[in-house]
Formats: C-alpha cells, structure tokens, sequence
C-alpha cells in the first residue's frame, strides 16, 4: 500500500496514568493467557470488559480424549467474579467458581477476535462456522446471547487478542451478528517516518476500518520501526489504553513520558490530551495496540459471559440460558463438531 503523510497534530499528549505488566496464567488445556482487563487490579475499564493476549501449543498428545473437565483449547475467557457498577457508587466485585469450558454464552457485549500467528475454528449454535486465520479478525455482537466455539484449528502455536466491548443497555438484546475481515481486506497505511497500521476500527493515517461499531470504538495495531514517531489523534471523552505486542515503545510527553515493553497495559489519562505521542528509540521495531471507546456511564452487573445492567437482568438472562429459551432454543441439543472431532 503506497505511503500516506501524518497530517495528524496533536496538541496534548494523553498520559500514561497506570502501567502494569499483563502476568501469564494457565487456562483449559494448553493455554496461556495473560488477562490486563477483567482482573481485580482492573475489573472493568469503561465500555472494556477484558482484554486477553492468549498462546498455545495444541498437539494431540496434550487432548484428553475422556476428560470430566471438558476443556478446549481456549477457556471460557471472562473474569472470574460477578461486577456490580453503578456510575455513582463505583464497582464492587464478587469472586465466582467457575470450570473451563470450550463452549460459551456471551450475552450483552461484543467480542473481537484478533489472531496473531496460528488459526482457530469458530462455530455456533445457528449453524455459523469457520476459521480466523493469522491476521485475521472476527468481530462478534453477542447481543441477546449466542452459544459458541472456538478451537485450535492445527497443530502448532495459537496466538492472538481478545478483546470484550460492553453494549449500552439499548442494544443488549439485538439479533446477534458477525463481522469478519480476511488479513488481506484489513485497511493498512504507513508513512515515511517508519509508522506501519492496521486498522481494526476507527482510522488512522488516512485509512479507515470498515467495521461498524455500536459502542463507538477505536482499534489500531501500530508498528513503529527504530526512530519512529507517531502523533495519533484520540477523541477527548474517551478511555482509552495501550498494550505492547512485541518490542519497546515511549509514550506520552515530556517528563511524564512512559517506556513499556512487551505484554504490559497503560491506561491513558482522561478529561484532558486530544490524541497519544509514541516513538520507538531502540534497534528494533516496536508493535502495540491502541484501542479507546466511548464510555456507556451506565450501570453494570456482570455474571461471567452475561453482562446486563442489574441482578434481575442477570437472573433473567441464566435463567433463559438454563431453560434454552428466548433465544437459546437451539442450545439444549447443539454440540460443537470441532470440540467433539477433539474428543471433547
């Protein structure tokens, strides 16, 4: 794609106001997953529910072909806790027991599936299948609920990002849907300051995502090659954060800037800065995701994969799933094809 110039200026640089490194964690079978959103040290980051960078080695040695656990190669990646947020009142959380599952309800929020090296399948209960390939994205509005699968699609390294995007409480319950983008349909653009992107969402040096967000959303994949500079701008009311993919980045300006390498969350100042200032001052290319959303300012009650607005939502919601009704139906007799060719 040819070079496109950085007209972008920004006046204020964001601040980098919390960092802390996104430690890894075992989860289902074979899975590594380093969680920076969802956990007790940040449970819930308006409109971001989690944030997971997960790996793994699939082989078929390591796939219990009998196991009382029937846990895949993904877990069932929520937080492990039920959230009470009142915008007022602030958050409160609430540790749960759960198993690992290969199978999960996402209900009242979207997920979006970013791969970075590897391929996983995905099928649900309406009968939508297929697989995300490296580069690949697959951005999924839950809505009302959706029963769903995700599998290693071969043997070898999985690796990818997946991120959960809160749904006001107006758009809780609409028909889920997908969008899914090849690697090669993904919008790009770089500069000759040695800026490289891919835009998930929003835009970014003249190239723009065609995804539609109904929580607006910004999701962009930066690459800044040694002695580059990036100004990018970001909307004021939003949150917004960065997580480091690979190499060494600085963020910020002047002395509040902020270095940070691989694996770690910084969360961005709010109520003042119009955009981010980052720049790579090693020998090598540094790569990490910005990614800001427009708060909902509602309240929030979350019981693992049923993100609503109160308890009653939530009992509403489980009791629907555990009786497959008003849109679970279809869950009481659907298996996925993928986890039972695995022996799961």
């Amino acid at each position: 794609m040819p070079d496109r110039e950085n007209s972008c200026v920004v006046r204020e640089s964001r601040q980098v106001v919390r960092k802390f490194l996104a430690r890894p964690q075992h989860e289902g079978v074979g899975a590594i997953v380093r969680r920076s959103i969802g956990r007790f040290e940040l449970k819930y980051f308006d409109p971001f529910l989690a944030l997971d960078e997960f790996s793994g080695c699939h082989c078929a040695s390591r796939v219990p072909r009998s196991s009382t656990q029937r846990s895949g190669f993904f877990s069932l990646k929520f937080p492990p806790f039920r959230l009470h947020f009142n915008p007022a009142m602030g958050l409160r959380a609430e540790r749960l027991n759960f198993s690992v599952y290969s199978v999960f309800c996402p209900t009242g929020f979207e997920t979006v599936t970013y791969m970075l090296q590897g391929s996983v399948l995905h099928e649900d209960f309406e009968g939508h299948k297929g697989t995300i390939a490296a580069g690949d994205l697959q951005w999924m509005t839950a809505g009302r609920g959706i029963v769903h699968s995700e599998m290693p699609a071969a043997q070898g390294t999985q690796k990818g990002l997946q991120l959960w995007i809160n749904l006001s409480s107006k758009h809780k319950m609409i028909e889920p849907r997908y969008q899914e983008i090849s690697s090669k349909d993904i919008a790009e653009a770089s500069n000759e300051d040695g800026v490289k992107v891919r835009v998930i969402a929003g835009e970014a040096l003249g190239a723009k995502s065609p995804v539609y967000t109904r929580t607006p959303t910004m999701y962009l994949d930066f690459t800044l090659e040694p002695g580059a500079r990036l100004q990018q701008p970001i909307p004021a009311s939003w949150n917004a954060f960065v997580y480091v993919l690979d190499g060494e980045g600085g963020f910020g300006s002047g002395s509040k800037a902020v270095t940070a390498s691989a694996h770690h969350l910084l969360l961005l100042s709010s109520g003042g800065g119009d955009g981010l200032e980052a720049w790579n001052k090693t020998a090598k290319p540094a790569r990490f995701i910005l990614v800001g959303g427009q708060p909902l300012g509602e309240p929030l009650a979350q019981l693992g994969p049923f993100v609503m607005n109160n308890e009653e939502e939530i009992d509403q919601a489980t009791d629907d799933f555990e009786k497959c009704v008003n849109g679970f139906e279809k869950a009481r007799h659907w298996r996925s094809e993928s986890g039972i060719s695995l022996g799961f």
